[in-house]
């Protein structure tokens, strides 16, 4: 499903011709607008597993890959898109990679239920073979969520969490336990500094 936004009849324009985003009252009444459709379209998948008779069994999961960016005129300040997180897409600071996730499975999944569990979207493949019946890949990171989404004991946590991104001169990040080292510029410079947090 692509997503388009429109208004007074035309598609919005978020870019200048030197391809400088665009951040303005328009673009701020563009993203609440495609936000709102969002909504809208989760809604009526929703509304459609209802009226088929298959909501009790179906799993719907919502998340994003990265926390909120800076392309399209979007202006993660004015919405405070990050809340208290430092960082944006592309960023490996906990406001670039720690994203919510909603998952809705009536009868399954505890209404109204809170987790803190930390994972990472290599975690989706193990529940979803596991509730399929499939066998996994002997060599994959990945560790199954479904206790947690159950609202079951026994949850498997990762000892560690690594994330890279090779793009603006190289940047890593691990996470162990509540500590999380990030280092940045490691493709001009292997030895950078390491900034250490205790989240």
């Amino acid at each position: 499903m692509s997503l388009g936004i429109f208004h007074t009849g035309r598609t919005l324009n978020y870019w200048t011709g030197g391809g400088k985003p665009v951040i303005n009252d328009e673009g701020h009444a563009a993203f609440v607008a495609m936000v709102h459709m969002l909504d809208e379209y989760v809604g009526e998948v929703l509304d459609t597993l209802e009226t088929l008779g298959i909501a009790n069994n179906t799993l719907v999961i919502f998340s994003s890959d990265n926390g909120p960016h800076l392309e399209g005129g979007h202006d993660p300040a004015y919405f405070d898109s990050n809340g208290p997180l430092r960082g944006f897409k592309r960023y490996l600071y906990e406001g670039g990679v720690n994203v919510p996730l909603i998952a809705s499975w009536p009868g399954k999944i505890p209404a109204d239920t809170v987790s803190n569990h930390v994972s990472a979207f290599w975690d989706f493949l193990p529940p979803l073979a596991e509730l399929t019946r499939q066998p996994l890949p002997e060599k994959i990171d990945g560790i199954s969520m479904l206790p947690t989404l159950l609202g079951q004991s026994g949850q498997q946590k990762h000892e560690v969490l690594y994330w890279e991104f090779p793009g603006l001169d190289g940047r890593i990040a691990i996470r162990k336990g509540n500590w999380k080292g990030v280092r940045y510029g490691v493709i001009k410079n292997p030895d950078s500094p390491l900034e250490l947090y205790n989240l």
